[in-house]
Order: structure tokens, then C-alpha cells, then sequence
């Protein structure tokens, strides 16, 4: 842990404790009836906090639909994401967006509803950094199914050739809806195809935080020194299915022991057990980590729920630019 300060690595931590609580959340209100997507982080945690960290303020971001991490890693109030996916006036796009986060404030882009039209868009935000010749950087997230997709490909080319301040963070969670990656791509390390674009090519244990954090890192000073992208492959997995109506997802497209075996490398127990071994918190200090987010997540709930709907009159506010 020595590239990595104490502060910065307790950030992580407890953003990536929040985010599980989001998650087991928005699980509990699905049980409960209330009407919300779910596109479950548990298991990729790690990535999808310790990328954002890496960022600074100005950077921008180009999300994809697993996960909310990407949005609490950059700084967005849970209250304020979990009253945007139930369609609540309060949230960040005024209850208009859903699933669809984006917050000019955070820098966070928008993503389309169409599966990896969100990488060129990234594309095109890097080429305005450089065309403005400013210091900012953008990393897109995409999943491992995205990445056969034509869009990403154009993007990478894009960004190749005219050395564009874009990181691609690959998030391969092993499975694409219900097939294995192995049945859909040519290679065994997504990374390998960064070469073709004339970009360095990294794959990571997408389970490790620290590890996340610092190819991000490294990354992001490529781009913002001019040297262009960089494709950072994060190995995971997701435990739960692949959105909260996925019920059978065990013994049909995938094993129980498969499951269990990944679950032995979840990335919050993993982080934690490093801390208390390197001395750099308590299991009481994290024990109250775990408390705190949990309780923040129990009054996002009542805050969303409180939140009014917007009224008809307001549905074609906010669609063109003043």
C-alpha cells in the first residue's frame, strides 16, 4: 500500500461500504414492491469506487448501466441518486433520467439507453478537452459485452490515433446477460486488443482495490500528459444476477459453486481484512464505517420516498438548453 495514503485508501473503503449498502437497499425496496431497475455492483465494488477516486473534480465521466458505484465514487449524494431511480423530483435529473444518471456538476455524462453508445460520446468529450487544450481527462466504463460492440471499437480507434485523453476502464464481469464471454470473444484478456489501436493494454485483478486505484492513476497522468488513452481491463465478477428480476440465475446459465467461489474474493471483505492488517484501521473503526452507511442508506429511503413526483406540467422543462 505504499503508492496509496492512508486518507485516500479509508475513502475508498467507505465509499465502496456505501455502495453495498445502496445496493442491499435498493434490494430491500424491490422486496418491499416499490418499482426500481436494479443493476447489482455486489462484487464489483472495487472498480467502480476506486476509478473515481483516481479522478480529479474537472475530469468526466462516461458511465454504463452496472452499478451505481461510479456515481458515489465521484461524489453524488445517495439521497439524491436513489430519488432519481424512482422517478422522484429530488433526484438528479428531476426524476426524468432513471437509470439514465447524469450531473453536469460532477461531470457525470449522461449514458444513452442504447448498450455502448455512451464510449464514442466519451470519445468526442476527450477531443473537446483537447481541442480546448485543457488538463481534464475522461474514463468510460463499459462491461465485457459491451466490449464487442462495434461503438467501442470506433472509440478506441478514435482515441488511438489522435492520442485523446480518454481512459477505458473494462469492466468484465465474465458474462453478458446470460452467455460467457468465452463462448462470444477471441481472447482470454480483453486488454489484448488495445495493441490493435496503438494504446497500452493492462489487465488487473478487478477485485482489488488498490490495485484499481493505482492503474487509474497511472492512466490518467498518460492522458493528461498528452500521451493519449490507456485500456485498463478490471477481471470481476457479479454475484447477484444480472438486474433485480433475474431469479434464476443459479444451475441455469451459470453454477451455484461457480457463485460461491467468487464470493470468496469479494472485494469489501478483502479491502477490510488488508486495512486491519496493515494496521491501518480497527475492525471497530470499519465496524463503524459499516453503521454509518447503513444508516445514510435508511434515510436516502425515506428521503426518496418523501420526495414528490414531477407534476405533468413540468415534463417538457429542462429538454432544450435556454
Amino acid at each position: 500500500m505504499a503508492m496509496i495514503d492512508k486518507e485516500t485508501v479509508l475513502k475508498i473503503y467507505t465509499n465502496m461500504v456505501r455502495l453495498r449498502c445502496f445496493d442491499d437497499k435498493i434490494n430491500e425496496m424491490l422486496e418491499k414492491g416499490i418499482r426500481i431497475v436494479q443493476h447489482s455492483t455486489r462484487g464489483q465494488e472495487a472498480t467502480q469506487i476506486a476509478v473515481p477516486t483516481a479522478m480529479e473534480p474537472g475530469d468526466y465521466m462516461m458511465p454504463y448501466h452496472r452499478g451505481w458505484g461510479w456515481a458515489i465514487g465521484k461524489g453524488m449524494d445517495p439521497k439524491i441518486l436513489l430519488s432519481e431511480l424512482i422517478g422522484k423530483k429530488t433526484g438528479c435529473c428531476k426524476g426524468k433520467g432513471g437509470v439514465h444518471i447524469a450531473d453536469w456538476n460532477l461531470r457525470i455524462m449522461g449514458r444513452p439507453g442504447v448498450q455502448a453508445a455512451h464510449v464514442p460520446i466519451g470519445a468526442g468529450v476527450a477531443l473537446s478537452i483537447k481541442l480546448r487544450k485543457a488538463k481534464d481527462a475522461v474514463v468510460a466504463f463499459f462491461g465485457d459485452g459491451a466490449s464487442n460492440e462495434g461503438n467501442i471499437h470506433e472509440a478506441m480507434n478514435m482515441a488511438g490515433a489522435w492520442k485523446l485523453p480518454i481512459v477505458f476502464v473494462n469492466e468484465n464481469n465474465q458474462y453478458a446477460l446470460f452467455t460467457p464471454n468465452i463462448e462470444t470473444t477471441s481472447v482470454r484478456d480483453l486488454s489484448a486488443r488495445a495493441q490493435g489501436y496503438g494504446m497500452p493494454g493492462i489487465t488487473i485483478d478487478g477485485n482489488d482495490a488498490i490495485a484499481g486505484y493505482e492503474a487509474a492513476r497511472e492512466a490518467l497522468q498518460r492522458a493528461r500528459s498528452g500521451q493519449g488513452p490507456t485500456f485498463i481491463e478490471a477481471k470481476t465478477y457479479r454475484i447477484h444476477g444480472h438486474t433485480g428480476f433475474d431469479q434464476f440465475h443459479l444451475g441455469v446459465y451459470r453454477s451455484k459453486e461457480e457463485v460461491e467461489e467468487w464470493k470468496k474474493k469479494d472485494p469489501v471483505m478483502r479491502l477490510r481484512a488488508r486495512l486491519i492488517e496493515m494496521k491501518t484501521s480497527t475492525a471497530a473503526q470499519l465496524d463503524d464505517i459499516d453503521k454509518k452507511a447503513k444508516e445514510e442508506m435508511e434515510a436516502a429511503e425515506k428521503f426518496a420516498m418523501d420526495s414528490p413526483y414531477p407534476t405533468r406540467e413540468e415534463i417538457f422543462s429542462d429538454v432544450y438548453a435556454e
